[in-house]
């Protein structure tokens, strides 16, 4: 059992909203999540198909059943009970009553907003973080963290990590996206993630990915869509306020799991990434994703940018704070070199406001050069101190 950051966070939510809705992938921990802080209280999983007829066919007597209140587990499933949700909430007036969990944003959130807005905190659990599985065992080398990525079960269970993935997206495919979205042809999502994982780390371009999948340029805005309201991606958007440069303003894609990112590249051994051309790229995603844990599991709005003009200087993340922005550049090589800086010193140069200077790399040590924090791979909560 891994301790989880968010959990401090999730239970001061409960004594101020009497609904926490605790969202996010699947197989990230929210089922465990929410038994271990709230064991007191009742627990019914809507996978269970006769709980789930029940909540559908007869929601009023369903929610009779858990007048203290409950632990409902993929809520999405029987979306007609935040209706009948609201009801008992606003009539007993009690905090931290209902615990609810979902995989699918994007079918639950429209409905809260309709039926819980003012009434639930929102929890985002993504996979477990550097600090919260590492922090007392480190790993034993960058590429075997890269590798197995941060799936709980894969951690739990001791499982490989090419055929945990393998599994995750076969089941993925079939039993959500079937359901969601009108696929066809099933290998022809499978053949877009594979060729979204390609451009991790990299500008999306939608007339790009839509030509080499072969699917019009609306079913890949679509598809992206869907995979960012499930956590399996994220767009970092651009940064351009303030500034009177030419900036490019398509959104940076990158997969919020690295062992996720690398079974879709097709990488099954962790050797595999010593030469591979996307290391940088994966290591990057990796950063960015640790830096998105950081902002969810804490609950701070998650203002992160990237910065890149069309003369090619370029900031991997900025991260907006309320006196400064922090630039954080980020290399996947061992070896720290100045020139590493460059992108760094010309936003500094042009931007008029407070900023500090971050960068992650692949070596080991850690200390500060000319006004910058370097940081390695295995301290990336170090930008937060």
């Amino acid at each position: 059992m891994y301790p989880r950051s968010i959990a401090e966070k999730t239970k001061h939510y409960a004594s101020q909203y009497p609904v926490v809705t605790i969202t996010g992938p699947r197989q990230s921990g929210k089922t465990t999540l929410a038994k271990t802080l709230f064991p007191k209280k009742k627990y019914v999983s809507l996978e269970d198909i006769e709980n789930r007829n029940q909540a559908i066919q007869d929601p009023k007597g369903f929610l009779a059943r858990y007048q203290e209140g409950v632990v409902i587990d993929e809520i999405q499933r029987a979306p007609d009970l935040f209706s009948y949700i609201q009801t008992i909430v606003d009539e007993k007036n009690k905090d931290g009553l209902f615990i609810l969990t979902g995989s699918q944003q994007f079918e639950m959130m429209e409905t809260l907003s309709q039926s819980l807005a003012g009434r639930t905190a929102i929890v985002k659990l993504l996979p477990f973080s550097y600090d919260e599985v590492y922090k007392n065992s480190p790993p034993s080398d960058l590429y075997n963290l890269l590798y197995t990525g941060f799936y709980p079960r894969i951690f739990d269970k001791e499982l490989n990590p090419t055929e945990a993935m393998s599994f995750y997206v076969s089941t993925y495919l079939e039993r959500d996206v079937r359901k969601l979205i009108n696929v066809k042809d099933l290998s022809l999502f499978g053949n877009f993630l594979k060729l979204l994982a390609g451009r991790s780390g990299q500008i999306l371009n939608m007339n790009s990915l839509s030509d080499d999948c072969g699917i019009s340029h609306n079913t890949i805005r679509s598809w992206v869509s869907l995979l960012e309201a499930s956590y399996i991606i994220k767009r970092v958007l651009p940064y351009y306020k303030n500034l009177n440069k030419r900036l490019i303003k398509a959104p940076k894609i990158h997969f919020l799991d690295t062992g996720l990112l690398c079974y879709l590249l097709g990488i099954t051994e962790q050797e595999q990434l010593v030469t591979h051309p996307l290391r940088g790229a994966i290591f990057e995603s990796y950063v960015v994703s640790e830096v998105y844990k950081y902002y969810y599991h804490h609950g701070i709005p998650d203002n992160i940018y990237y910065f890149r003009d069309y003369q090619g200087h370029e900031v991997d993340l900025l991260v907006e704070n309320s006196l400064s922005i922090n630039l954080i550049e980020i290399k996947s090589s061992a070896t720290f070199q100045e020139n590493y800086l460059k992108g760094l010193k010309y936003f500094e140069k042009i931007y008029t406001g407070s900023v500090t200077r971050s960068l992650i790399y692949g070596g080991e040590e850690i200390y500060k050069y000319k006004n910058t924090n370097i940081l390695n791979w295995k301290n990336i909560s170090g930008l937060f101190v």
